[in-house]
């Protein structure tokens, strides 16, 4: 059985514990979880943003901001047991305000693109944002990483500490149709796994593609690029796209081509491979798995420090992406030679434009049913996994 403590915080800090201990005889009594809760800042309309922090009995903590339900920092540690932010991040709301766009965010109301920001959906054509023309991406111009969700701290479990964020998208915002309630809820455990568990429910049939866009760096936030850092894709194809990276509607292999992760590379072996405006990895792969089965899609090792990432996700594909601009103190900085892709995404999600290509599978939501959506970081440290 476990007690759980309400500390007050003092009127300066602003800040709220929520710390579950063994009670007395526990198995365990060494170990501690703990959340904390206080706000970050405010938006320009004068909402609250609030900032929870997630620790495990292993040192590691999870930082998320209700604006955007965004991871801002991620400690992980090393063989030696160093801790280090492994998210690109920005250390105050202002700096997310002012144009810093490298947040570990959730995207939607549909993550990735749709052609033209056009679909057709039970005969009844739909027009949404246009963000990057003549596209639409990540939701809109104010998608879910632009908006503030409600948070609040969940109890804490024998071995992990949650926060819930939630978020109700009015009929119409950024052309979707249908009112769309959704929630994410972010469990840090202490197996050292960040788990991400979506749902959704809406009075009207509408897309849905939910995805966290968190850059990686495995030897440490701003520390370098990430050439040395090896991946392994479960994904023998990937969507084939045009210039503008929209889908073909075609499926491709990965072998004999820069793509092919199913032996384990470094993310730097053949990046000078793709041509100068396109300079970097940013493909959806299709992951070898079941359905909905809750799976590896991949792994990332960073040599230096040992650090391991292993993604689980439920979903049918992944986006690999590398930075394409270097990020300093959370802003872009032009021109910096060699620096520019110095973190990486895994952006667990369906297809890109899956609403205008039957044969991909489907994003549509309709009333009655719940979006339902799992991903799950896992670190350890130590040498290359086999696979």
């Amino acid at each position: 059985m476990y007690l759980f403590r309400l500390i007050l915080p003092s009127v300066a800090a602003g800040l709220v514990a929520f710390d579950s201990r063994p009670a007395c005889g526990s198995a365990n009594p060494a170990a501690t979880v703990r959340t904390e809760e206080r706000e970050f800042g405010r938006m320009p309309d004068g909402q609250t943003v609030k900032l929870f922090t997630l620790r495990n009995a292993n040192g590691m903590t999870a930082k998320i901001m209700s604006r955007g339900a965004t991871v801002t920092e991620l400690m992980v540690p090393d063989r030696e047991g160093k801790l280090a932010n492994v998210v690109l991040g920005a250390e105050s709301l202002d700096a997310y305000l002012n144009g810093f766009n490298a947040g570990a965010s959730v995207k939607g109301r549909v993550a990735n693109r749709i052609a033209y920001g056009r679909f057709t959906l039970d005969g009844t054509a739909c027009q949404v944002t246009t963000n990057r023309a003549p596209h639409h991406i990540h939701g809109g111009k104010r998608g879910f990483d632009q908006v503030v969700w409600l948070g609040e701290a969940l109890p804490a479990g024998a071995q992990e500490s949650s926060v819930r964020f939630r978020y109700h998208s009015p009929d119409g915002e950024e052309g979707y149709p249908g009112t769309l309630d959704v929630a994410v809820v972010y469990t840090l455990t202490d197996d050292n796994e960040l788990r991400l568990d979506y749902t959704a429910t809406t009075d009207k049939a509408t897309p849905v593609n939910l995805t966290n866009h968190a850059y990686f760096n495995l030897a440490g936030a701003g520390n370098g690029d990430v050439y040395g850092q090896v991946l392994w894709v479960a994904a023998d194809q990937y969507t084939m796209f045009d210039d503008l990276l929209i889908p073909t509607g075609k499926l491709a292999g990965v072998k004999g081509t820069p793509l092919d992760f199913t032996v384990p590379t470094a993310i730097g072996a053949r990046i000078d491979q793709f041509p100068p405006t396109n300079k970097g990895y940013d493909h959806n792969y299709v992951l070898r798995k079941d359905g909905n089965a809750f799976a590896l899609a991949g792994w990332a090792y960073e040599p230096t420090s040992g650090r391991v990432m292993r993604a689980f996700t439920s979903e049918p594909g992944m986006q690999v992406f590398t930075a394409k601009r270097y990020f300093e103190k959370g802003q872009p900085v032009a021109n910096v030679a060699g620096l520019k892709h110095n973190a990486f995404c895994f952006e667990t999600q369906h297809y890109p434009d899956s609403v205008n290509h039957p044969n991909f599978p489907s994003t549509i939501l309709r009333p009655g049913e719940t979006f339902r959506s799992s991903t799950a970081y896992r670190f350890s440290a130590g040498d290359m996994p086999v696979r």
